[in-house]
């Protein structure tokens, strides 16, 4: 049993290539989880222990976040290792979901690229306090004073260096610590040896300097150092770490260190501040929704039996993280994965404990589940537990859930559901083909699981041709569950081309005033809606919004609900091109009633007749996904570099000269950069072709005849 201030849930996170798995298998090694290190890219046979997966080992990269948990200085610390490629984003979205604090891994030379400000931003979105490891100190053109001062002009960071390197040659191993104001020497075997000397007399000045720039940014945002720093008075090692802690856990604060895991160094110190400054889970307040009812809100309600559960307010209950039996059990499904020890169902444990055997409810379906095996991941062995407490994160064998499920005591005395994670569009298509008809049954299972554990990985038919049709966030995304077919499920399969995910958008405002009226006999039907579709700033153009306006009677408020499902079932298809409408606000107004003919039925009808008049009389245009391409050339090719991308309707966000490259980041239609270069592919220049191209989604569209 370990006490909830002994636990630290965190993930590591990344740009592709940044080191991530590299610094996983590290930490594993140096918390005696493992007996030797091996190569992420697999070069020896073995491979990095994260990397379970044979596809993983081959091509380098992570494909699915991978969870194990360790022990440092008397702390128990589950860690979750995620993919830094944009065609995995849900990945890193699920495990951030359940996680109580992180480690943001940068390149000192490639700094803050394009998929880390998607990962900072998936951080934000869940309120994730963070620590910065600037890794690769070791490559030539290493600047991680370069990489602080990006954090804090694209990353909006209050950050400073907690350490800093002793020198800027790439064979040095000493960092020093500016909080303990001592040089840390990584010595072989392995970096194992971490020896403490003495700061170098030439440093003295540059450390003072650093030291006093850490202090001052604390004293920014944490009271007790500030008064301190003020009254100039000298602070302790214990004081400096406590405010760092404070700061961190108030998202205020990023501390920054720096290292080289591939040549074993700095990992000790990072270990140590994941310990002293992340918070444990009782340090962060989660919340469950408190639905009155016994069934709960699907994402797409298109029926009656259904609609009454939007007629219910939603209420958030504080949970408490108290390792005991005293509170009913709440947990969230967050991954499902089919391992070689069967199908697990990775869960964070938020309130309560769950017993090996006990009954519980997926409040979604309503089903009961016995749990037959509880036990965690060792690195590659699962050890089994009989009891699992508030702050664990474990797997479930046997239980039948879909990703974002919630699941709690069946005794428990008011439902309660955890809010799920925020789940991505698909954005490209392709269709896919048995080669073999006779592997139909294997495809079909195939399917079937990876549907049911990748939220972003969808499964739809064709309704003209009659094709199958995969969608997801980009090619390499769907490349890789073909070749899982192949390996896994013996259905080898064959792509179509490309095919990006377009939505469909109100270009001005539309006024509606739609009468649904309906009598055969009976009660009959009635419903009036009046109100103005209106369409949302760029920034929000992914988003559907209902907005309910009205005053007095003539709606009903039992209605509403109504109103709102006509609607957005009615977004589903668009009027352009069959594709899904968004970026609009729905206001309702105003509308009409009648005491006996009136219902749920009859206004969800008037709200789709208002969408369908909307879609006849009002002006609309078609919106494509934006890509961030980021591409690295020589100097020379700087100028060939720009005239190519602004040739494919790119447009220029920002390019810089460091170190005799250039860096291009640019605003780029998916489709062109799926014609021109794939999914991730570079933009080649003759004679040369650029290192390090990266993408990562931006979270918006852009109208489609204004990037042509």
């Amino acid at each position: 049993f370990t006490e909830l201030a002994q636990i630290r849930n965190i993930g590591i996170s990344a740009h592709i290539d940044s080191g991530k798995t590299t610094i996983s298998e590290r930490i594993l090694f140096y918390t005696n989880r493992i007996d030797e290190m091996h190569e992420v890219r697999g070069k020896d046979g073995v491979g990095a222990v994260m990397d379970s997966m044979e596809l993983e080992r081959q091509r380098g990269i992570t494909i699915q976040s991978a969870s194990t948990f360790t022990t440092w200085r008397g702390h128990t610390i589950n860690l979750i290792d995620t993919p830094g490629h944009v065609d995995f984003t849900v990945e890193v979205e699920r495990a951030l979901r359940v996680l109580d604090g992180a480690v943001l891994v940068l390149c000192a030379v490639g700094g803050v690229q394009s998929q880390t400000l998607t990962v900072s931003r998936q951080m934000n979105r869940y309120e994730i306090p963070r620590i910065a490891f600037v890794n690769k100190l070791d490559r030539l053109g290493a600047n991680p004073q370069r990489v602080l001062e990006q954090m804090r002009s694209k990353l909006q960071f209050n950050a400073a260096f907690v350490n800093i390197p002793i020198s800027t040659d790439p064979k040095s191993t000493g960092i020093v610590d500016l909080i303990e104001q001592k040089v840390l020497y990584f010595d072989e075997p392995f970096g194992l040896n971490v020896r403490e000397d003495a700061i170098p007399s030439e440093m003295l000045s540059e450390v003072a300097d650093r030291r006093a720039e850490f202090i001052e940014c604390l004293a920014n945002v944490d009271d007790q150092v500030a008064e301190s720093f003020l009254n100039e008075k000298p602070l302790s090692e214990q004081q400096l770490k406590a405010g760092v802690r404070r700061a961190v856990i108030s998202r205020k604060f990023v501390p920054v260190l720096v290292g080289s895991a591939l040549r074993n160094r700095g990992v000790q110190p990072v270990l140590d501040a994941i310990v002293d400054y992340l918070p444990n889970p009782s340090e962060v307040q989660y919340y469950a929704l408190d639905e009155s009812g016994d069934t709960y809100p699907q994402p797409t309600i298109r029926s009656l039996s259904t609609l009454s559960s939007l007629l219910r307010t939603s209420v958030k209950v504080p949970l408490n993280a108290e390792r005991s039996d005293q509170q009913p059990f709440l947990g969230l499904a967050f991954k499902l994965e089919a391992s070689k020890f069967g199908q697990l169902t990775y869960v964070r444990v938020y309130q309560g404990c769950l017993h090996r055997g006990q009954v519980i409810v997926n409040t979604r379906t309503g089903r009961r589940i016995r749990c037959p095996r509880l036990g965690r991941l060792n690195v590659t062995e699962f050890e089994e537990l009989e009891t699992i407490y508030a702050g664990d994160i474990a797997s479930l064998f046997g239980v039948d859930c879909a990703s974002g499920d919630t699941l709690m005591d069946v005794k428990a005395p008011k439902p309660l559901v955890m809010e799920s994670m925020f789940i991505p569009e698909p954005v490209v298509s392709m269709s896919i083909t048995p080669v073999d008809k006779s592997n139909a049954e294997s495809f079909s299972k195939g399917m079937g699981r990876f549907t049911r554990e990748d939220p972003t990985f969808r499964l739809s038919q064709d309704p003209e041709s009659g094709q199958s049709i995969v969608s997801g966030m980009g090619e390499l995304h769907l490349e890789i569950y073909a070749q899982r077919l192949a390996r896994e499920y013996n259905a080898p399969c064959v792509l179509g081309k490309p095919r990006v995910a377009f939505r469909e958008t109100l270009t001005e405002p539309f006024q509606f005033d739609y009468l649904h009226k309906k009598q055969s006999g009976g009660a009959g039907q009635y419903g009036r809606v009046i109100g103005v579709l209106e369409p949302l700033p760029p920034n929000s153009n992914t988003q559907l919004i209902f907005s309910d306006e009205t005053v007095g009677t003539h709606v009903p408020k039992q209605y509403v609900p109504a109103v709102e499902v006509g609607f957005r079932n009615s977004c589903a298809e668009g009027y352009l091109a069959g594709q899904r409408i968004a970026g609009v606000r729905f206001r309702l107004q105003d509308g009409d009633n009648h005491c006996v003919d009136s219902s749920d039925w009859a206004f969800q009808q008037a709200a789709e007749g208002a969408m369908k008049q909307a879609m006849n009389e009002g002006s609309w245009m078609i919106l494509e996904p934006i890509m961030l391409v980021e591409s690295i050339a020589p100097a020379e090719f700087h100028g060939q570099l720009l005239t190519s991308i602004t040739r494919r309707n790119g447009l220029i966000v920002n390019t810089e000269m460091h170190e005799g490259y250039a860096t291009v980041e640019a605003e780029r239609n998916t489709k062109e950069t799926t014609k021109h270069l794939g999914a991730v592919g570079a933009t080649r220049l003759p004679g040369w072709g650029p290192r390090d191209p990266h993408c990562a989604w931006l979270e918006t569209l852009q109208d489609m005849a204004a990037n042509r």
